[in-house]
């Protein structure tokens, strides 16, 4: 597939953004003298001799080395998903209080407390825990990609957009609330999102580490991000999309705002660049294999197993994976891409990288 070999091809690249200042670096030849005016900048020299040594031995450690054969120890994932998905209901309930007006914050409690997986604020816990953090450092990032995400269940849901009427076994918002209020609400939960983070990130993390996962969680969302996806899955229905087309539509739609998760998580819990990059590539591949798994589910299950109307894209004639390549083959590049995302975990401590591990299987054979 054209996205795996994306992925490996940039294998020699050391980073695509240093954390603090958002430069893209060329390969590791240069690494240290681009470091060093990057760092020169904001940082007394013996700061910046002993962090252009650490990043170096950082780089030999997980450039150079050869991935490890994981051996997990005793791990209980079903424990970890509902102590992670309780400690984020909690926070995103206290992040969102029932003030003046109040129809528009019930209609933002609605869709955000309706339930669901939390896949993307437990992936931005775990990429923090993984890279050395604590989960105090971000958990308003976690709530912050759980209300951009449900913010777009919401416009998706839409008359305009995808029309549907049940959302997580409860009527849509839009339903509930009317078509007027259920778009201010998603408006309101997007603005909400980037305000959360800068305001309640601890302040134990660092400014510039604040401001670039903000950057990050920014260009996830916007014209180039999932809003792309967007544009380019709507203008596709009804038409002839090839594979390249509809990578596209998924990479940016779905697996952007994953990626975000995953890599604002490193960001904020203190991950080194090379960390950083390393769950970059992980978290593309989980993020299209998110959606590669969305469209088999479309077609293998009824509405009352998803929790949504099932048969949407083949309703609206959109292009899924199975309709371009057959179920077989679907599910062939779903094992493929979930290989490829354990294989970036293997350059990772065992103990640390078990919940991301298992967060991946958990993806790729998930029922609704």
């Amino acid at each position: 597939m054209a996205f795996l070999t994306a992925i490996s091809s940039n294998e020699n690249l050391v980073l695509h953004k240093h954390l603090n200042n958002g430069f893209s670096l060329p390969p590791k030849t240069s690494f240290i003298h681009h470091l060093s005016i990057i760092c020169m900048k904001t940082q007394p020299t013996h700061v910046v001799k002993s962090s252009i040594s650490q990043s170096l031995q950082a780089q030999e450690e997980l450039v150079t080395s050869k991935p490890l054969n994981l051996v997990f120890p005793e791990f209980n994932f079903d424990e970890y998903m509902k102590s992670k998905a309780k400690m984020v209901n909690k926070a995103l309930d206290e992040s969102v209080p029932l003030l003046t007006p109040i129809k528009i914050h019930e209609a933002m409690r609605y869709s955000l407390l309706a339930g669901g997986k939390r896949v993307r604020p437990v992936l931005c816990l775990a990429s923090c825990e993984i890279v050395g953090g604590e989960e105090s450092m971000v958990m308003p990032m976690a709530c912050a990609v759980e209300m951009i995400h449900t913010m777009t269940l919401i416009h998706d849901d839409l008359p305009c957009m995808d029309n549907d009427d049940l959302r997580r076994g409860k009527p849509t918002n839009h339903k509930v609330f009317g078509e007027e209020t259920a778009i201010l609400a998603g408006d309101a939960l997007l603005s909400l999102s980037f305000e959360h983070v800068a305001a309640k990130t601890p302040r134990n993390v660092s400014p510039q580490r604040v401001v670039q996962a903000i950057s990050e969680l920014g260009s996830a969302v916007g014209s180039q991000g999932l809003v792309a996806g967007q544009v380019v899955d709507i203008a596709s229905e009804g038409k002839q999309v090839s594979l390249e087309e509809l990578e596209y539509i998924h990479v940016h739609k779905t697996s952007k705002l994953l990626e975000a998760s995953v890599v604002c998580g490193a960001i904020l819990g203190g991950g080194h660049v090379i960390e950083v990059e390393r769950l970059r590539k992980y978290a593309r591949c989980i993020g299209l294999l998110f959606q590669v798994v969305d469209d088999i589910l479309d077609v293998t299950k009824s509405s009352e197993e998803l929790g949504k109307t099932a048969g949407k894209d083949l309703e609206n004639d959109k292009a899924t994976y199975p309709k371009l390549l057959g179920l077989d083959k679907a599910n062939e590049f779903a094992g493929e891409l979930v290989a490829k995302a354990k294989e970036e975990l293997s350059y990772f401590d065992a103990s640390k990288a078990a919940p991301l591990y298992h967060l991946a299987n958990y993806i790729a054979h998930r029922q609704n």
